[in-house]
């Protein structure tokens, strides 16, 4: 399979943070680039939801009992993806007024951070490689500051 398989799933999702047709189509159109440009045409699946779920995924998989604002579930073995991402669309909200731009921005941050994570990288393990990594393809992208970037602030 290509990048044109690359999804964006909502689901969860509270009632004031329902999205436009344009706004999932432009999510969906930002997860394909990144599989195309990052993951050399592999596809992911992100998952938009709610605190709740989040915080169930990082309680089962991670052992953290709190909502986190994404998690990377690299996939083993598999030819054609590189796994799925899942963004708590709250943590997004709250992260998208403290930094002033859009949720649709933060989101494609949280997004392209859960990939970099998805191909490989890891933040907390490597000697900064991730975070030069996320600056280069932030500015290709043209998003406002990563969350690596961010936590040196």
């Amino acid at each position: 399979m290509s990048s044109d398989g690359s999804t964006v799933l909502f689901g969860a999702l509270p009632a004031k943070f329902k999205f436009s047709a344009a706004d999932k189509r432009a999510l969906t159109r930002f997860a394909r680039k990144l599989s195309a440009q990052m993951a050399q045409g592999k596809y992911f699946e992100c998952l938009i939801t709610d605190d709740r779920e989040l915080r169930r995924l990082n309680h089962s998989f991670l052992r953290h009992n709190y909502p986190t604002d994404v998690l990377s579930f690299p996939a083993a073995g598999q030819p054609f993806a590189i796994g799925e991402c899942a963004i708590s669309v709250e943590r997004a909200a709250d992260q998208s007024r403290q930094f002033g731009h859009s949720l649709i921005e933060e989101i494609k941050i949280l997004m392209l951070h859960g990939v970099l994570h998805l191909t490989g990288l890891d933040h907390e393990k490597d000697t900064g490689e991730m975070a030069l990594a996320e600056a280069r393809w932030r500015a290709e992208l043209k998003l406002p500051n990563s969350l690596i970037e961010r936590a040196c602030l």
